[in-house]
């Protein structure tokens, strides 16, 4: 019994070697996708389609190898994201002898003239994946992506927008190494509308401006600055108010409930200078955004924590601040919580856009000692039409403030 025979073939037959060709020339069985087998329709071996029944592809393999030559024909590189490494799990490594070529993501790169030694490759060839490239554009990695009709660049673009990834650019490369080879860059927004030839490869990149990994902090952060996810980030007017009502100083502490992209936390780090920010959040991709964040801003006294409220804060430095951005349903239990560290004269503010959370944050507050005011902020955003400009509204949100009264104590 011979062993099976995988030939990469790279982006099309020309990128084959002699000692490729020679091994394909020599099959008695030639099995791999239809596209493969038809650069081969004259060559006198059996052919075999490989179709989404690969199980059925691998007994048809077992049975033929017992007699036969057989050659299997693999798109791109055989061992990267190809068929090789179900044929060698299959097979046994014994049975099978692999023949590189080069891959498609290596010959994109190649194409764009750029290198791709940092680059994070995903594979959404069916199966759903997208979080592994969320991740990676949180670290400011370019990824490059492997698509296959179902998750085709358009339906990718479109989540990403939903996800508040519009400052992406994406590359996508149509058909590469055929006739019909096309390459072109798109923002999302216009790619989400479009449609692509098969088979496609995308390159995910941050935009100028964006895919510097260092950018200087200042009041005021432009929202698309912050790795976040869509709609989850206190908007850039809310932020100063909020930091404003927090009435931050150099060396205080304060604690950042449900941090989300962690884009107060970073403002008030500017505020507290040798102090130091605890950023909370529960939500693990929350984390790595705002890790990403801190990062990219140079932060370094705010520290990332990870925990589900209001449990988790007996471990942190006492709070001489705390900015709950939110709550939900369990917002007085955090508030009752995080007062319980509060020094004495120490500030709470919470933001929400939820009325009953209105209600519960100044009666909790209330109930604790504190002296209470509320504010509610709308702020509505210019938005270009054809031949003026229109303004458009934002989400009210309430931001409730209390001021721990002296004589209350630190509460422990």
């Amino acid at each position: 019994m011979k062993p099976v025979a995988i030939i990469g073939m790279g982006l099309s037959p020309e990128d084959l070697t002699t000692r490729h060709r020679q091994i394909i020339e020599a099959a008695d069985v030639l099995v791999g996708g239809r596209r493969l087998l038809d650069y081969f329709r004259e060559t006198s071996a059996r052919k075999q389609v490989i179709d989404r029944k690969i199980s059925e592809a691998i007994d048809f393999i077992k049975a033929q190898m017992k007699t036969q030559t057989v050659v299997v024909l693999a798109s791109g590189d055989p061992l990267f994201f190809g068929i090789g490494s179900i044929l060698i799990k299959a097979l046994g490594p014994e049975n099978v002898d692999v023949y590189p070529n080069i891959s498609s993501v290596a010959a994109a790169f190649a194409r764009i003239k750029e290198p791709w030694s940092q680059v994070q490759v995903v594979s959404l060839h069916g199966r759903q994946n997208d979080r592994a490239i969320h991740d990676a554009l949180n670290r400011g990695k370019t990824v490059a992506v492997f698509t296959d009709p179902a998750n085709n660049p358009a339906r990718i673009a479109q989540r990403l927008l939903a996800a508040g990834y519009a400052h992406l650019t994406m590359c996508v490369l149509e058909s590469l190494g055929s006739t019909t080879e096309k390459i072109d860059w798109y923002q999302l927004g216009r790619a989400a509308g479009m449609t692509f030839s098969e088979p496609n490869l995308l390159i995910l990149k941050q935009v100028s401006g964006q895919n510097e990994t260092r950018k200087t902090p200042h009041l005021g952060i432009p929202d698309q600055d912050f790795a976040h996810e869509k709609g989850l980030i206190t908007k850039s007017e809310i932020r100063a108010v909020s930091l404003a009502k927090l009435q931050l100083r150099p060396g205080q502490v304060l604690w950042d409930l449900g941090a989300g992209s962690g884009s107060v936390s970073i403002e008030a780090a500017l505020l507290v200078r040798d102090g130091k920010v605890i950023a909370v959040e529960k939500n693990e991709k929350r984390i790595s955004q705002i890790k990403f964040n801190v990062d990219r801003f140079e932060a370094s006294n705010v520290d990332v924590v990870q925990a589900v409220l209001p449990d988790g804060l007996a471990e942190l430095p006492p709070p001489d601040r705390v900015f709950i951005g939110g709550g939900g349903r369990d917002l007085k239990e955090i508030i009752k919580a995080a007062a319980s560290f509060l020094a004495a004269n120490g500030i709470v503010v919470v933001n929400t856009v939820l009325t009953p959370n209105v209600i519960a944050a100044t009666e909790t507050l209330a109930s604790l000692g504190f002296k209470t005011s509320m504010v509610q902020v709308q702020v509505n955003h210019s938005r270009q039409m054809p031949w003026a400009e229109r303004l458009e509204a934002q989400n009210p949100v309430w931001i409730v403030s209390g001021i721990r009264k002296s004589e209350c104590g630190s509460g422990n």
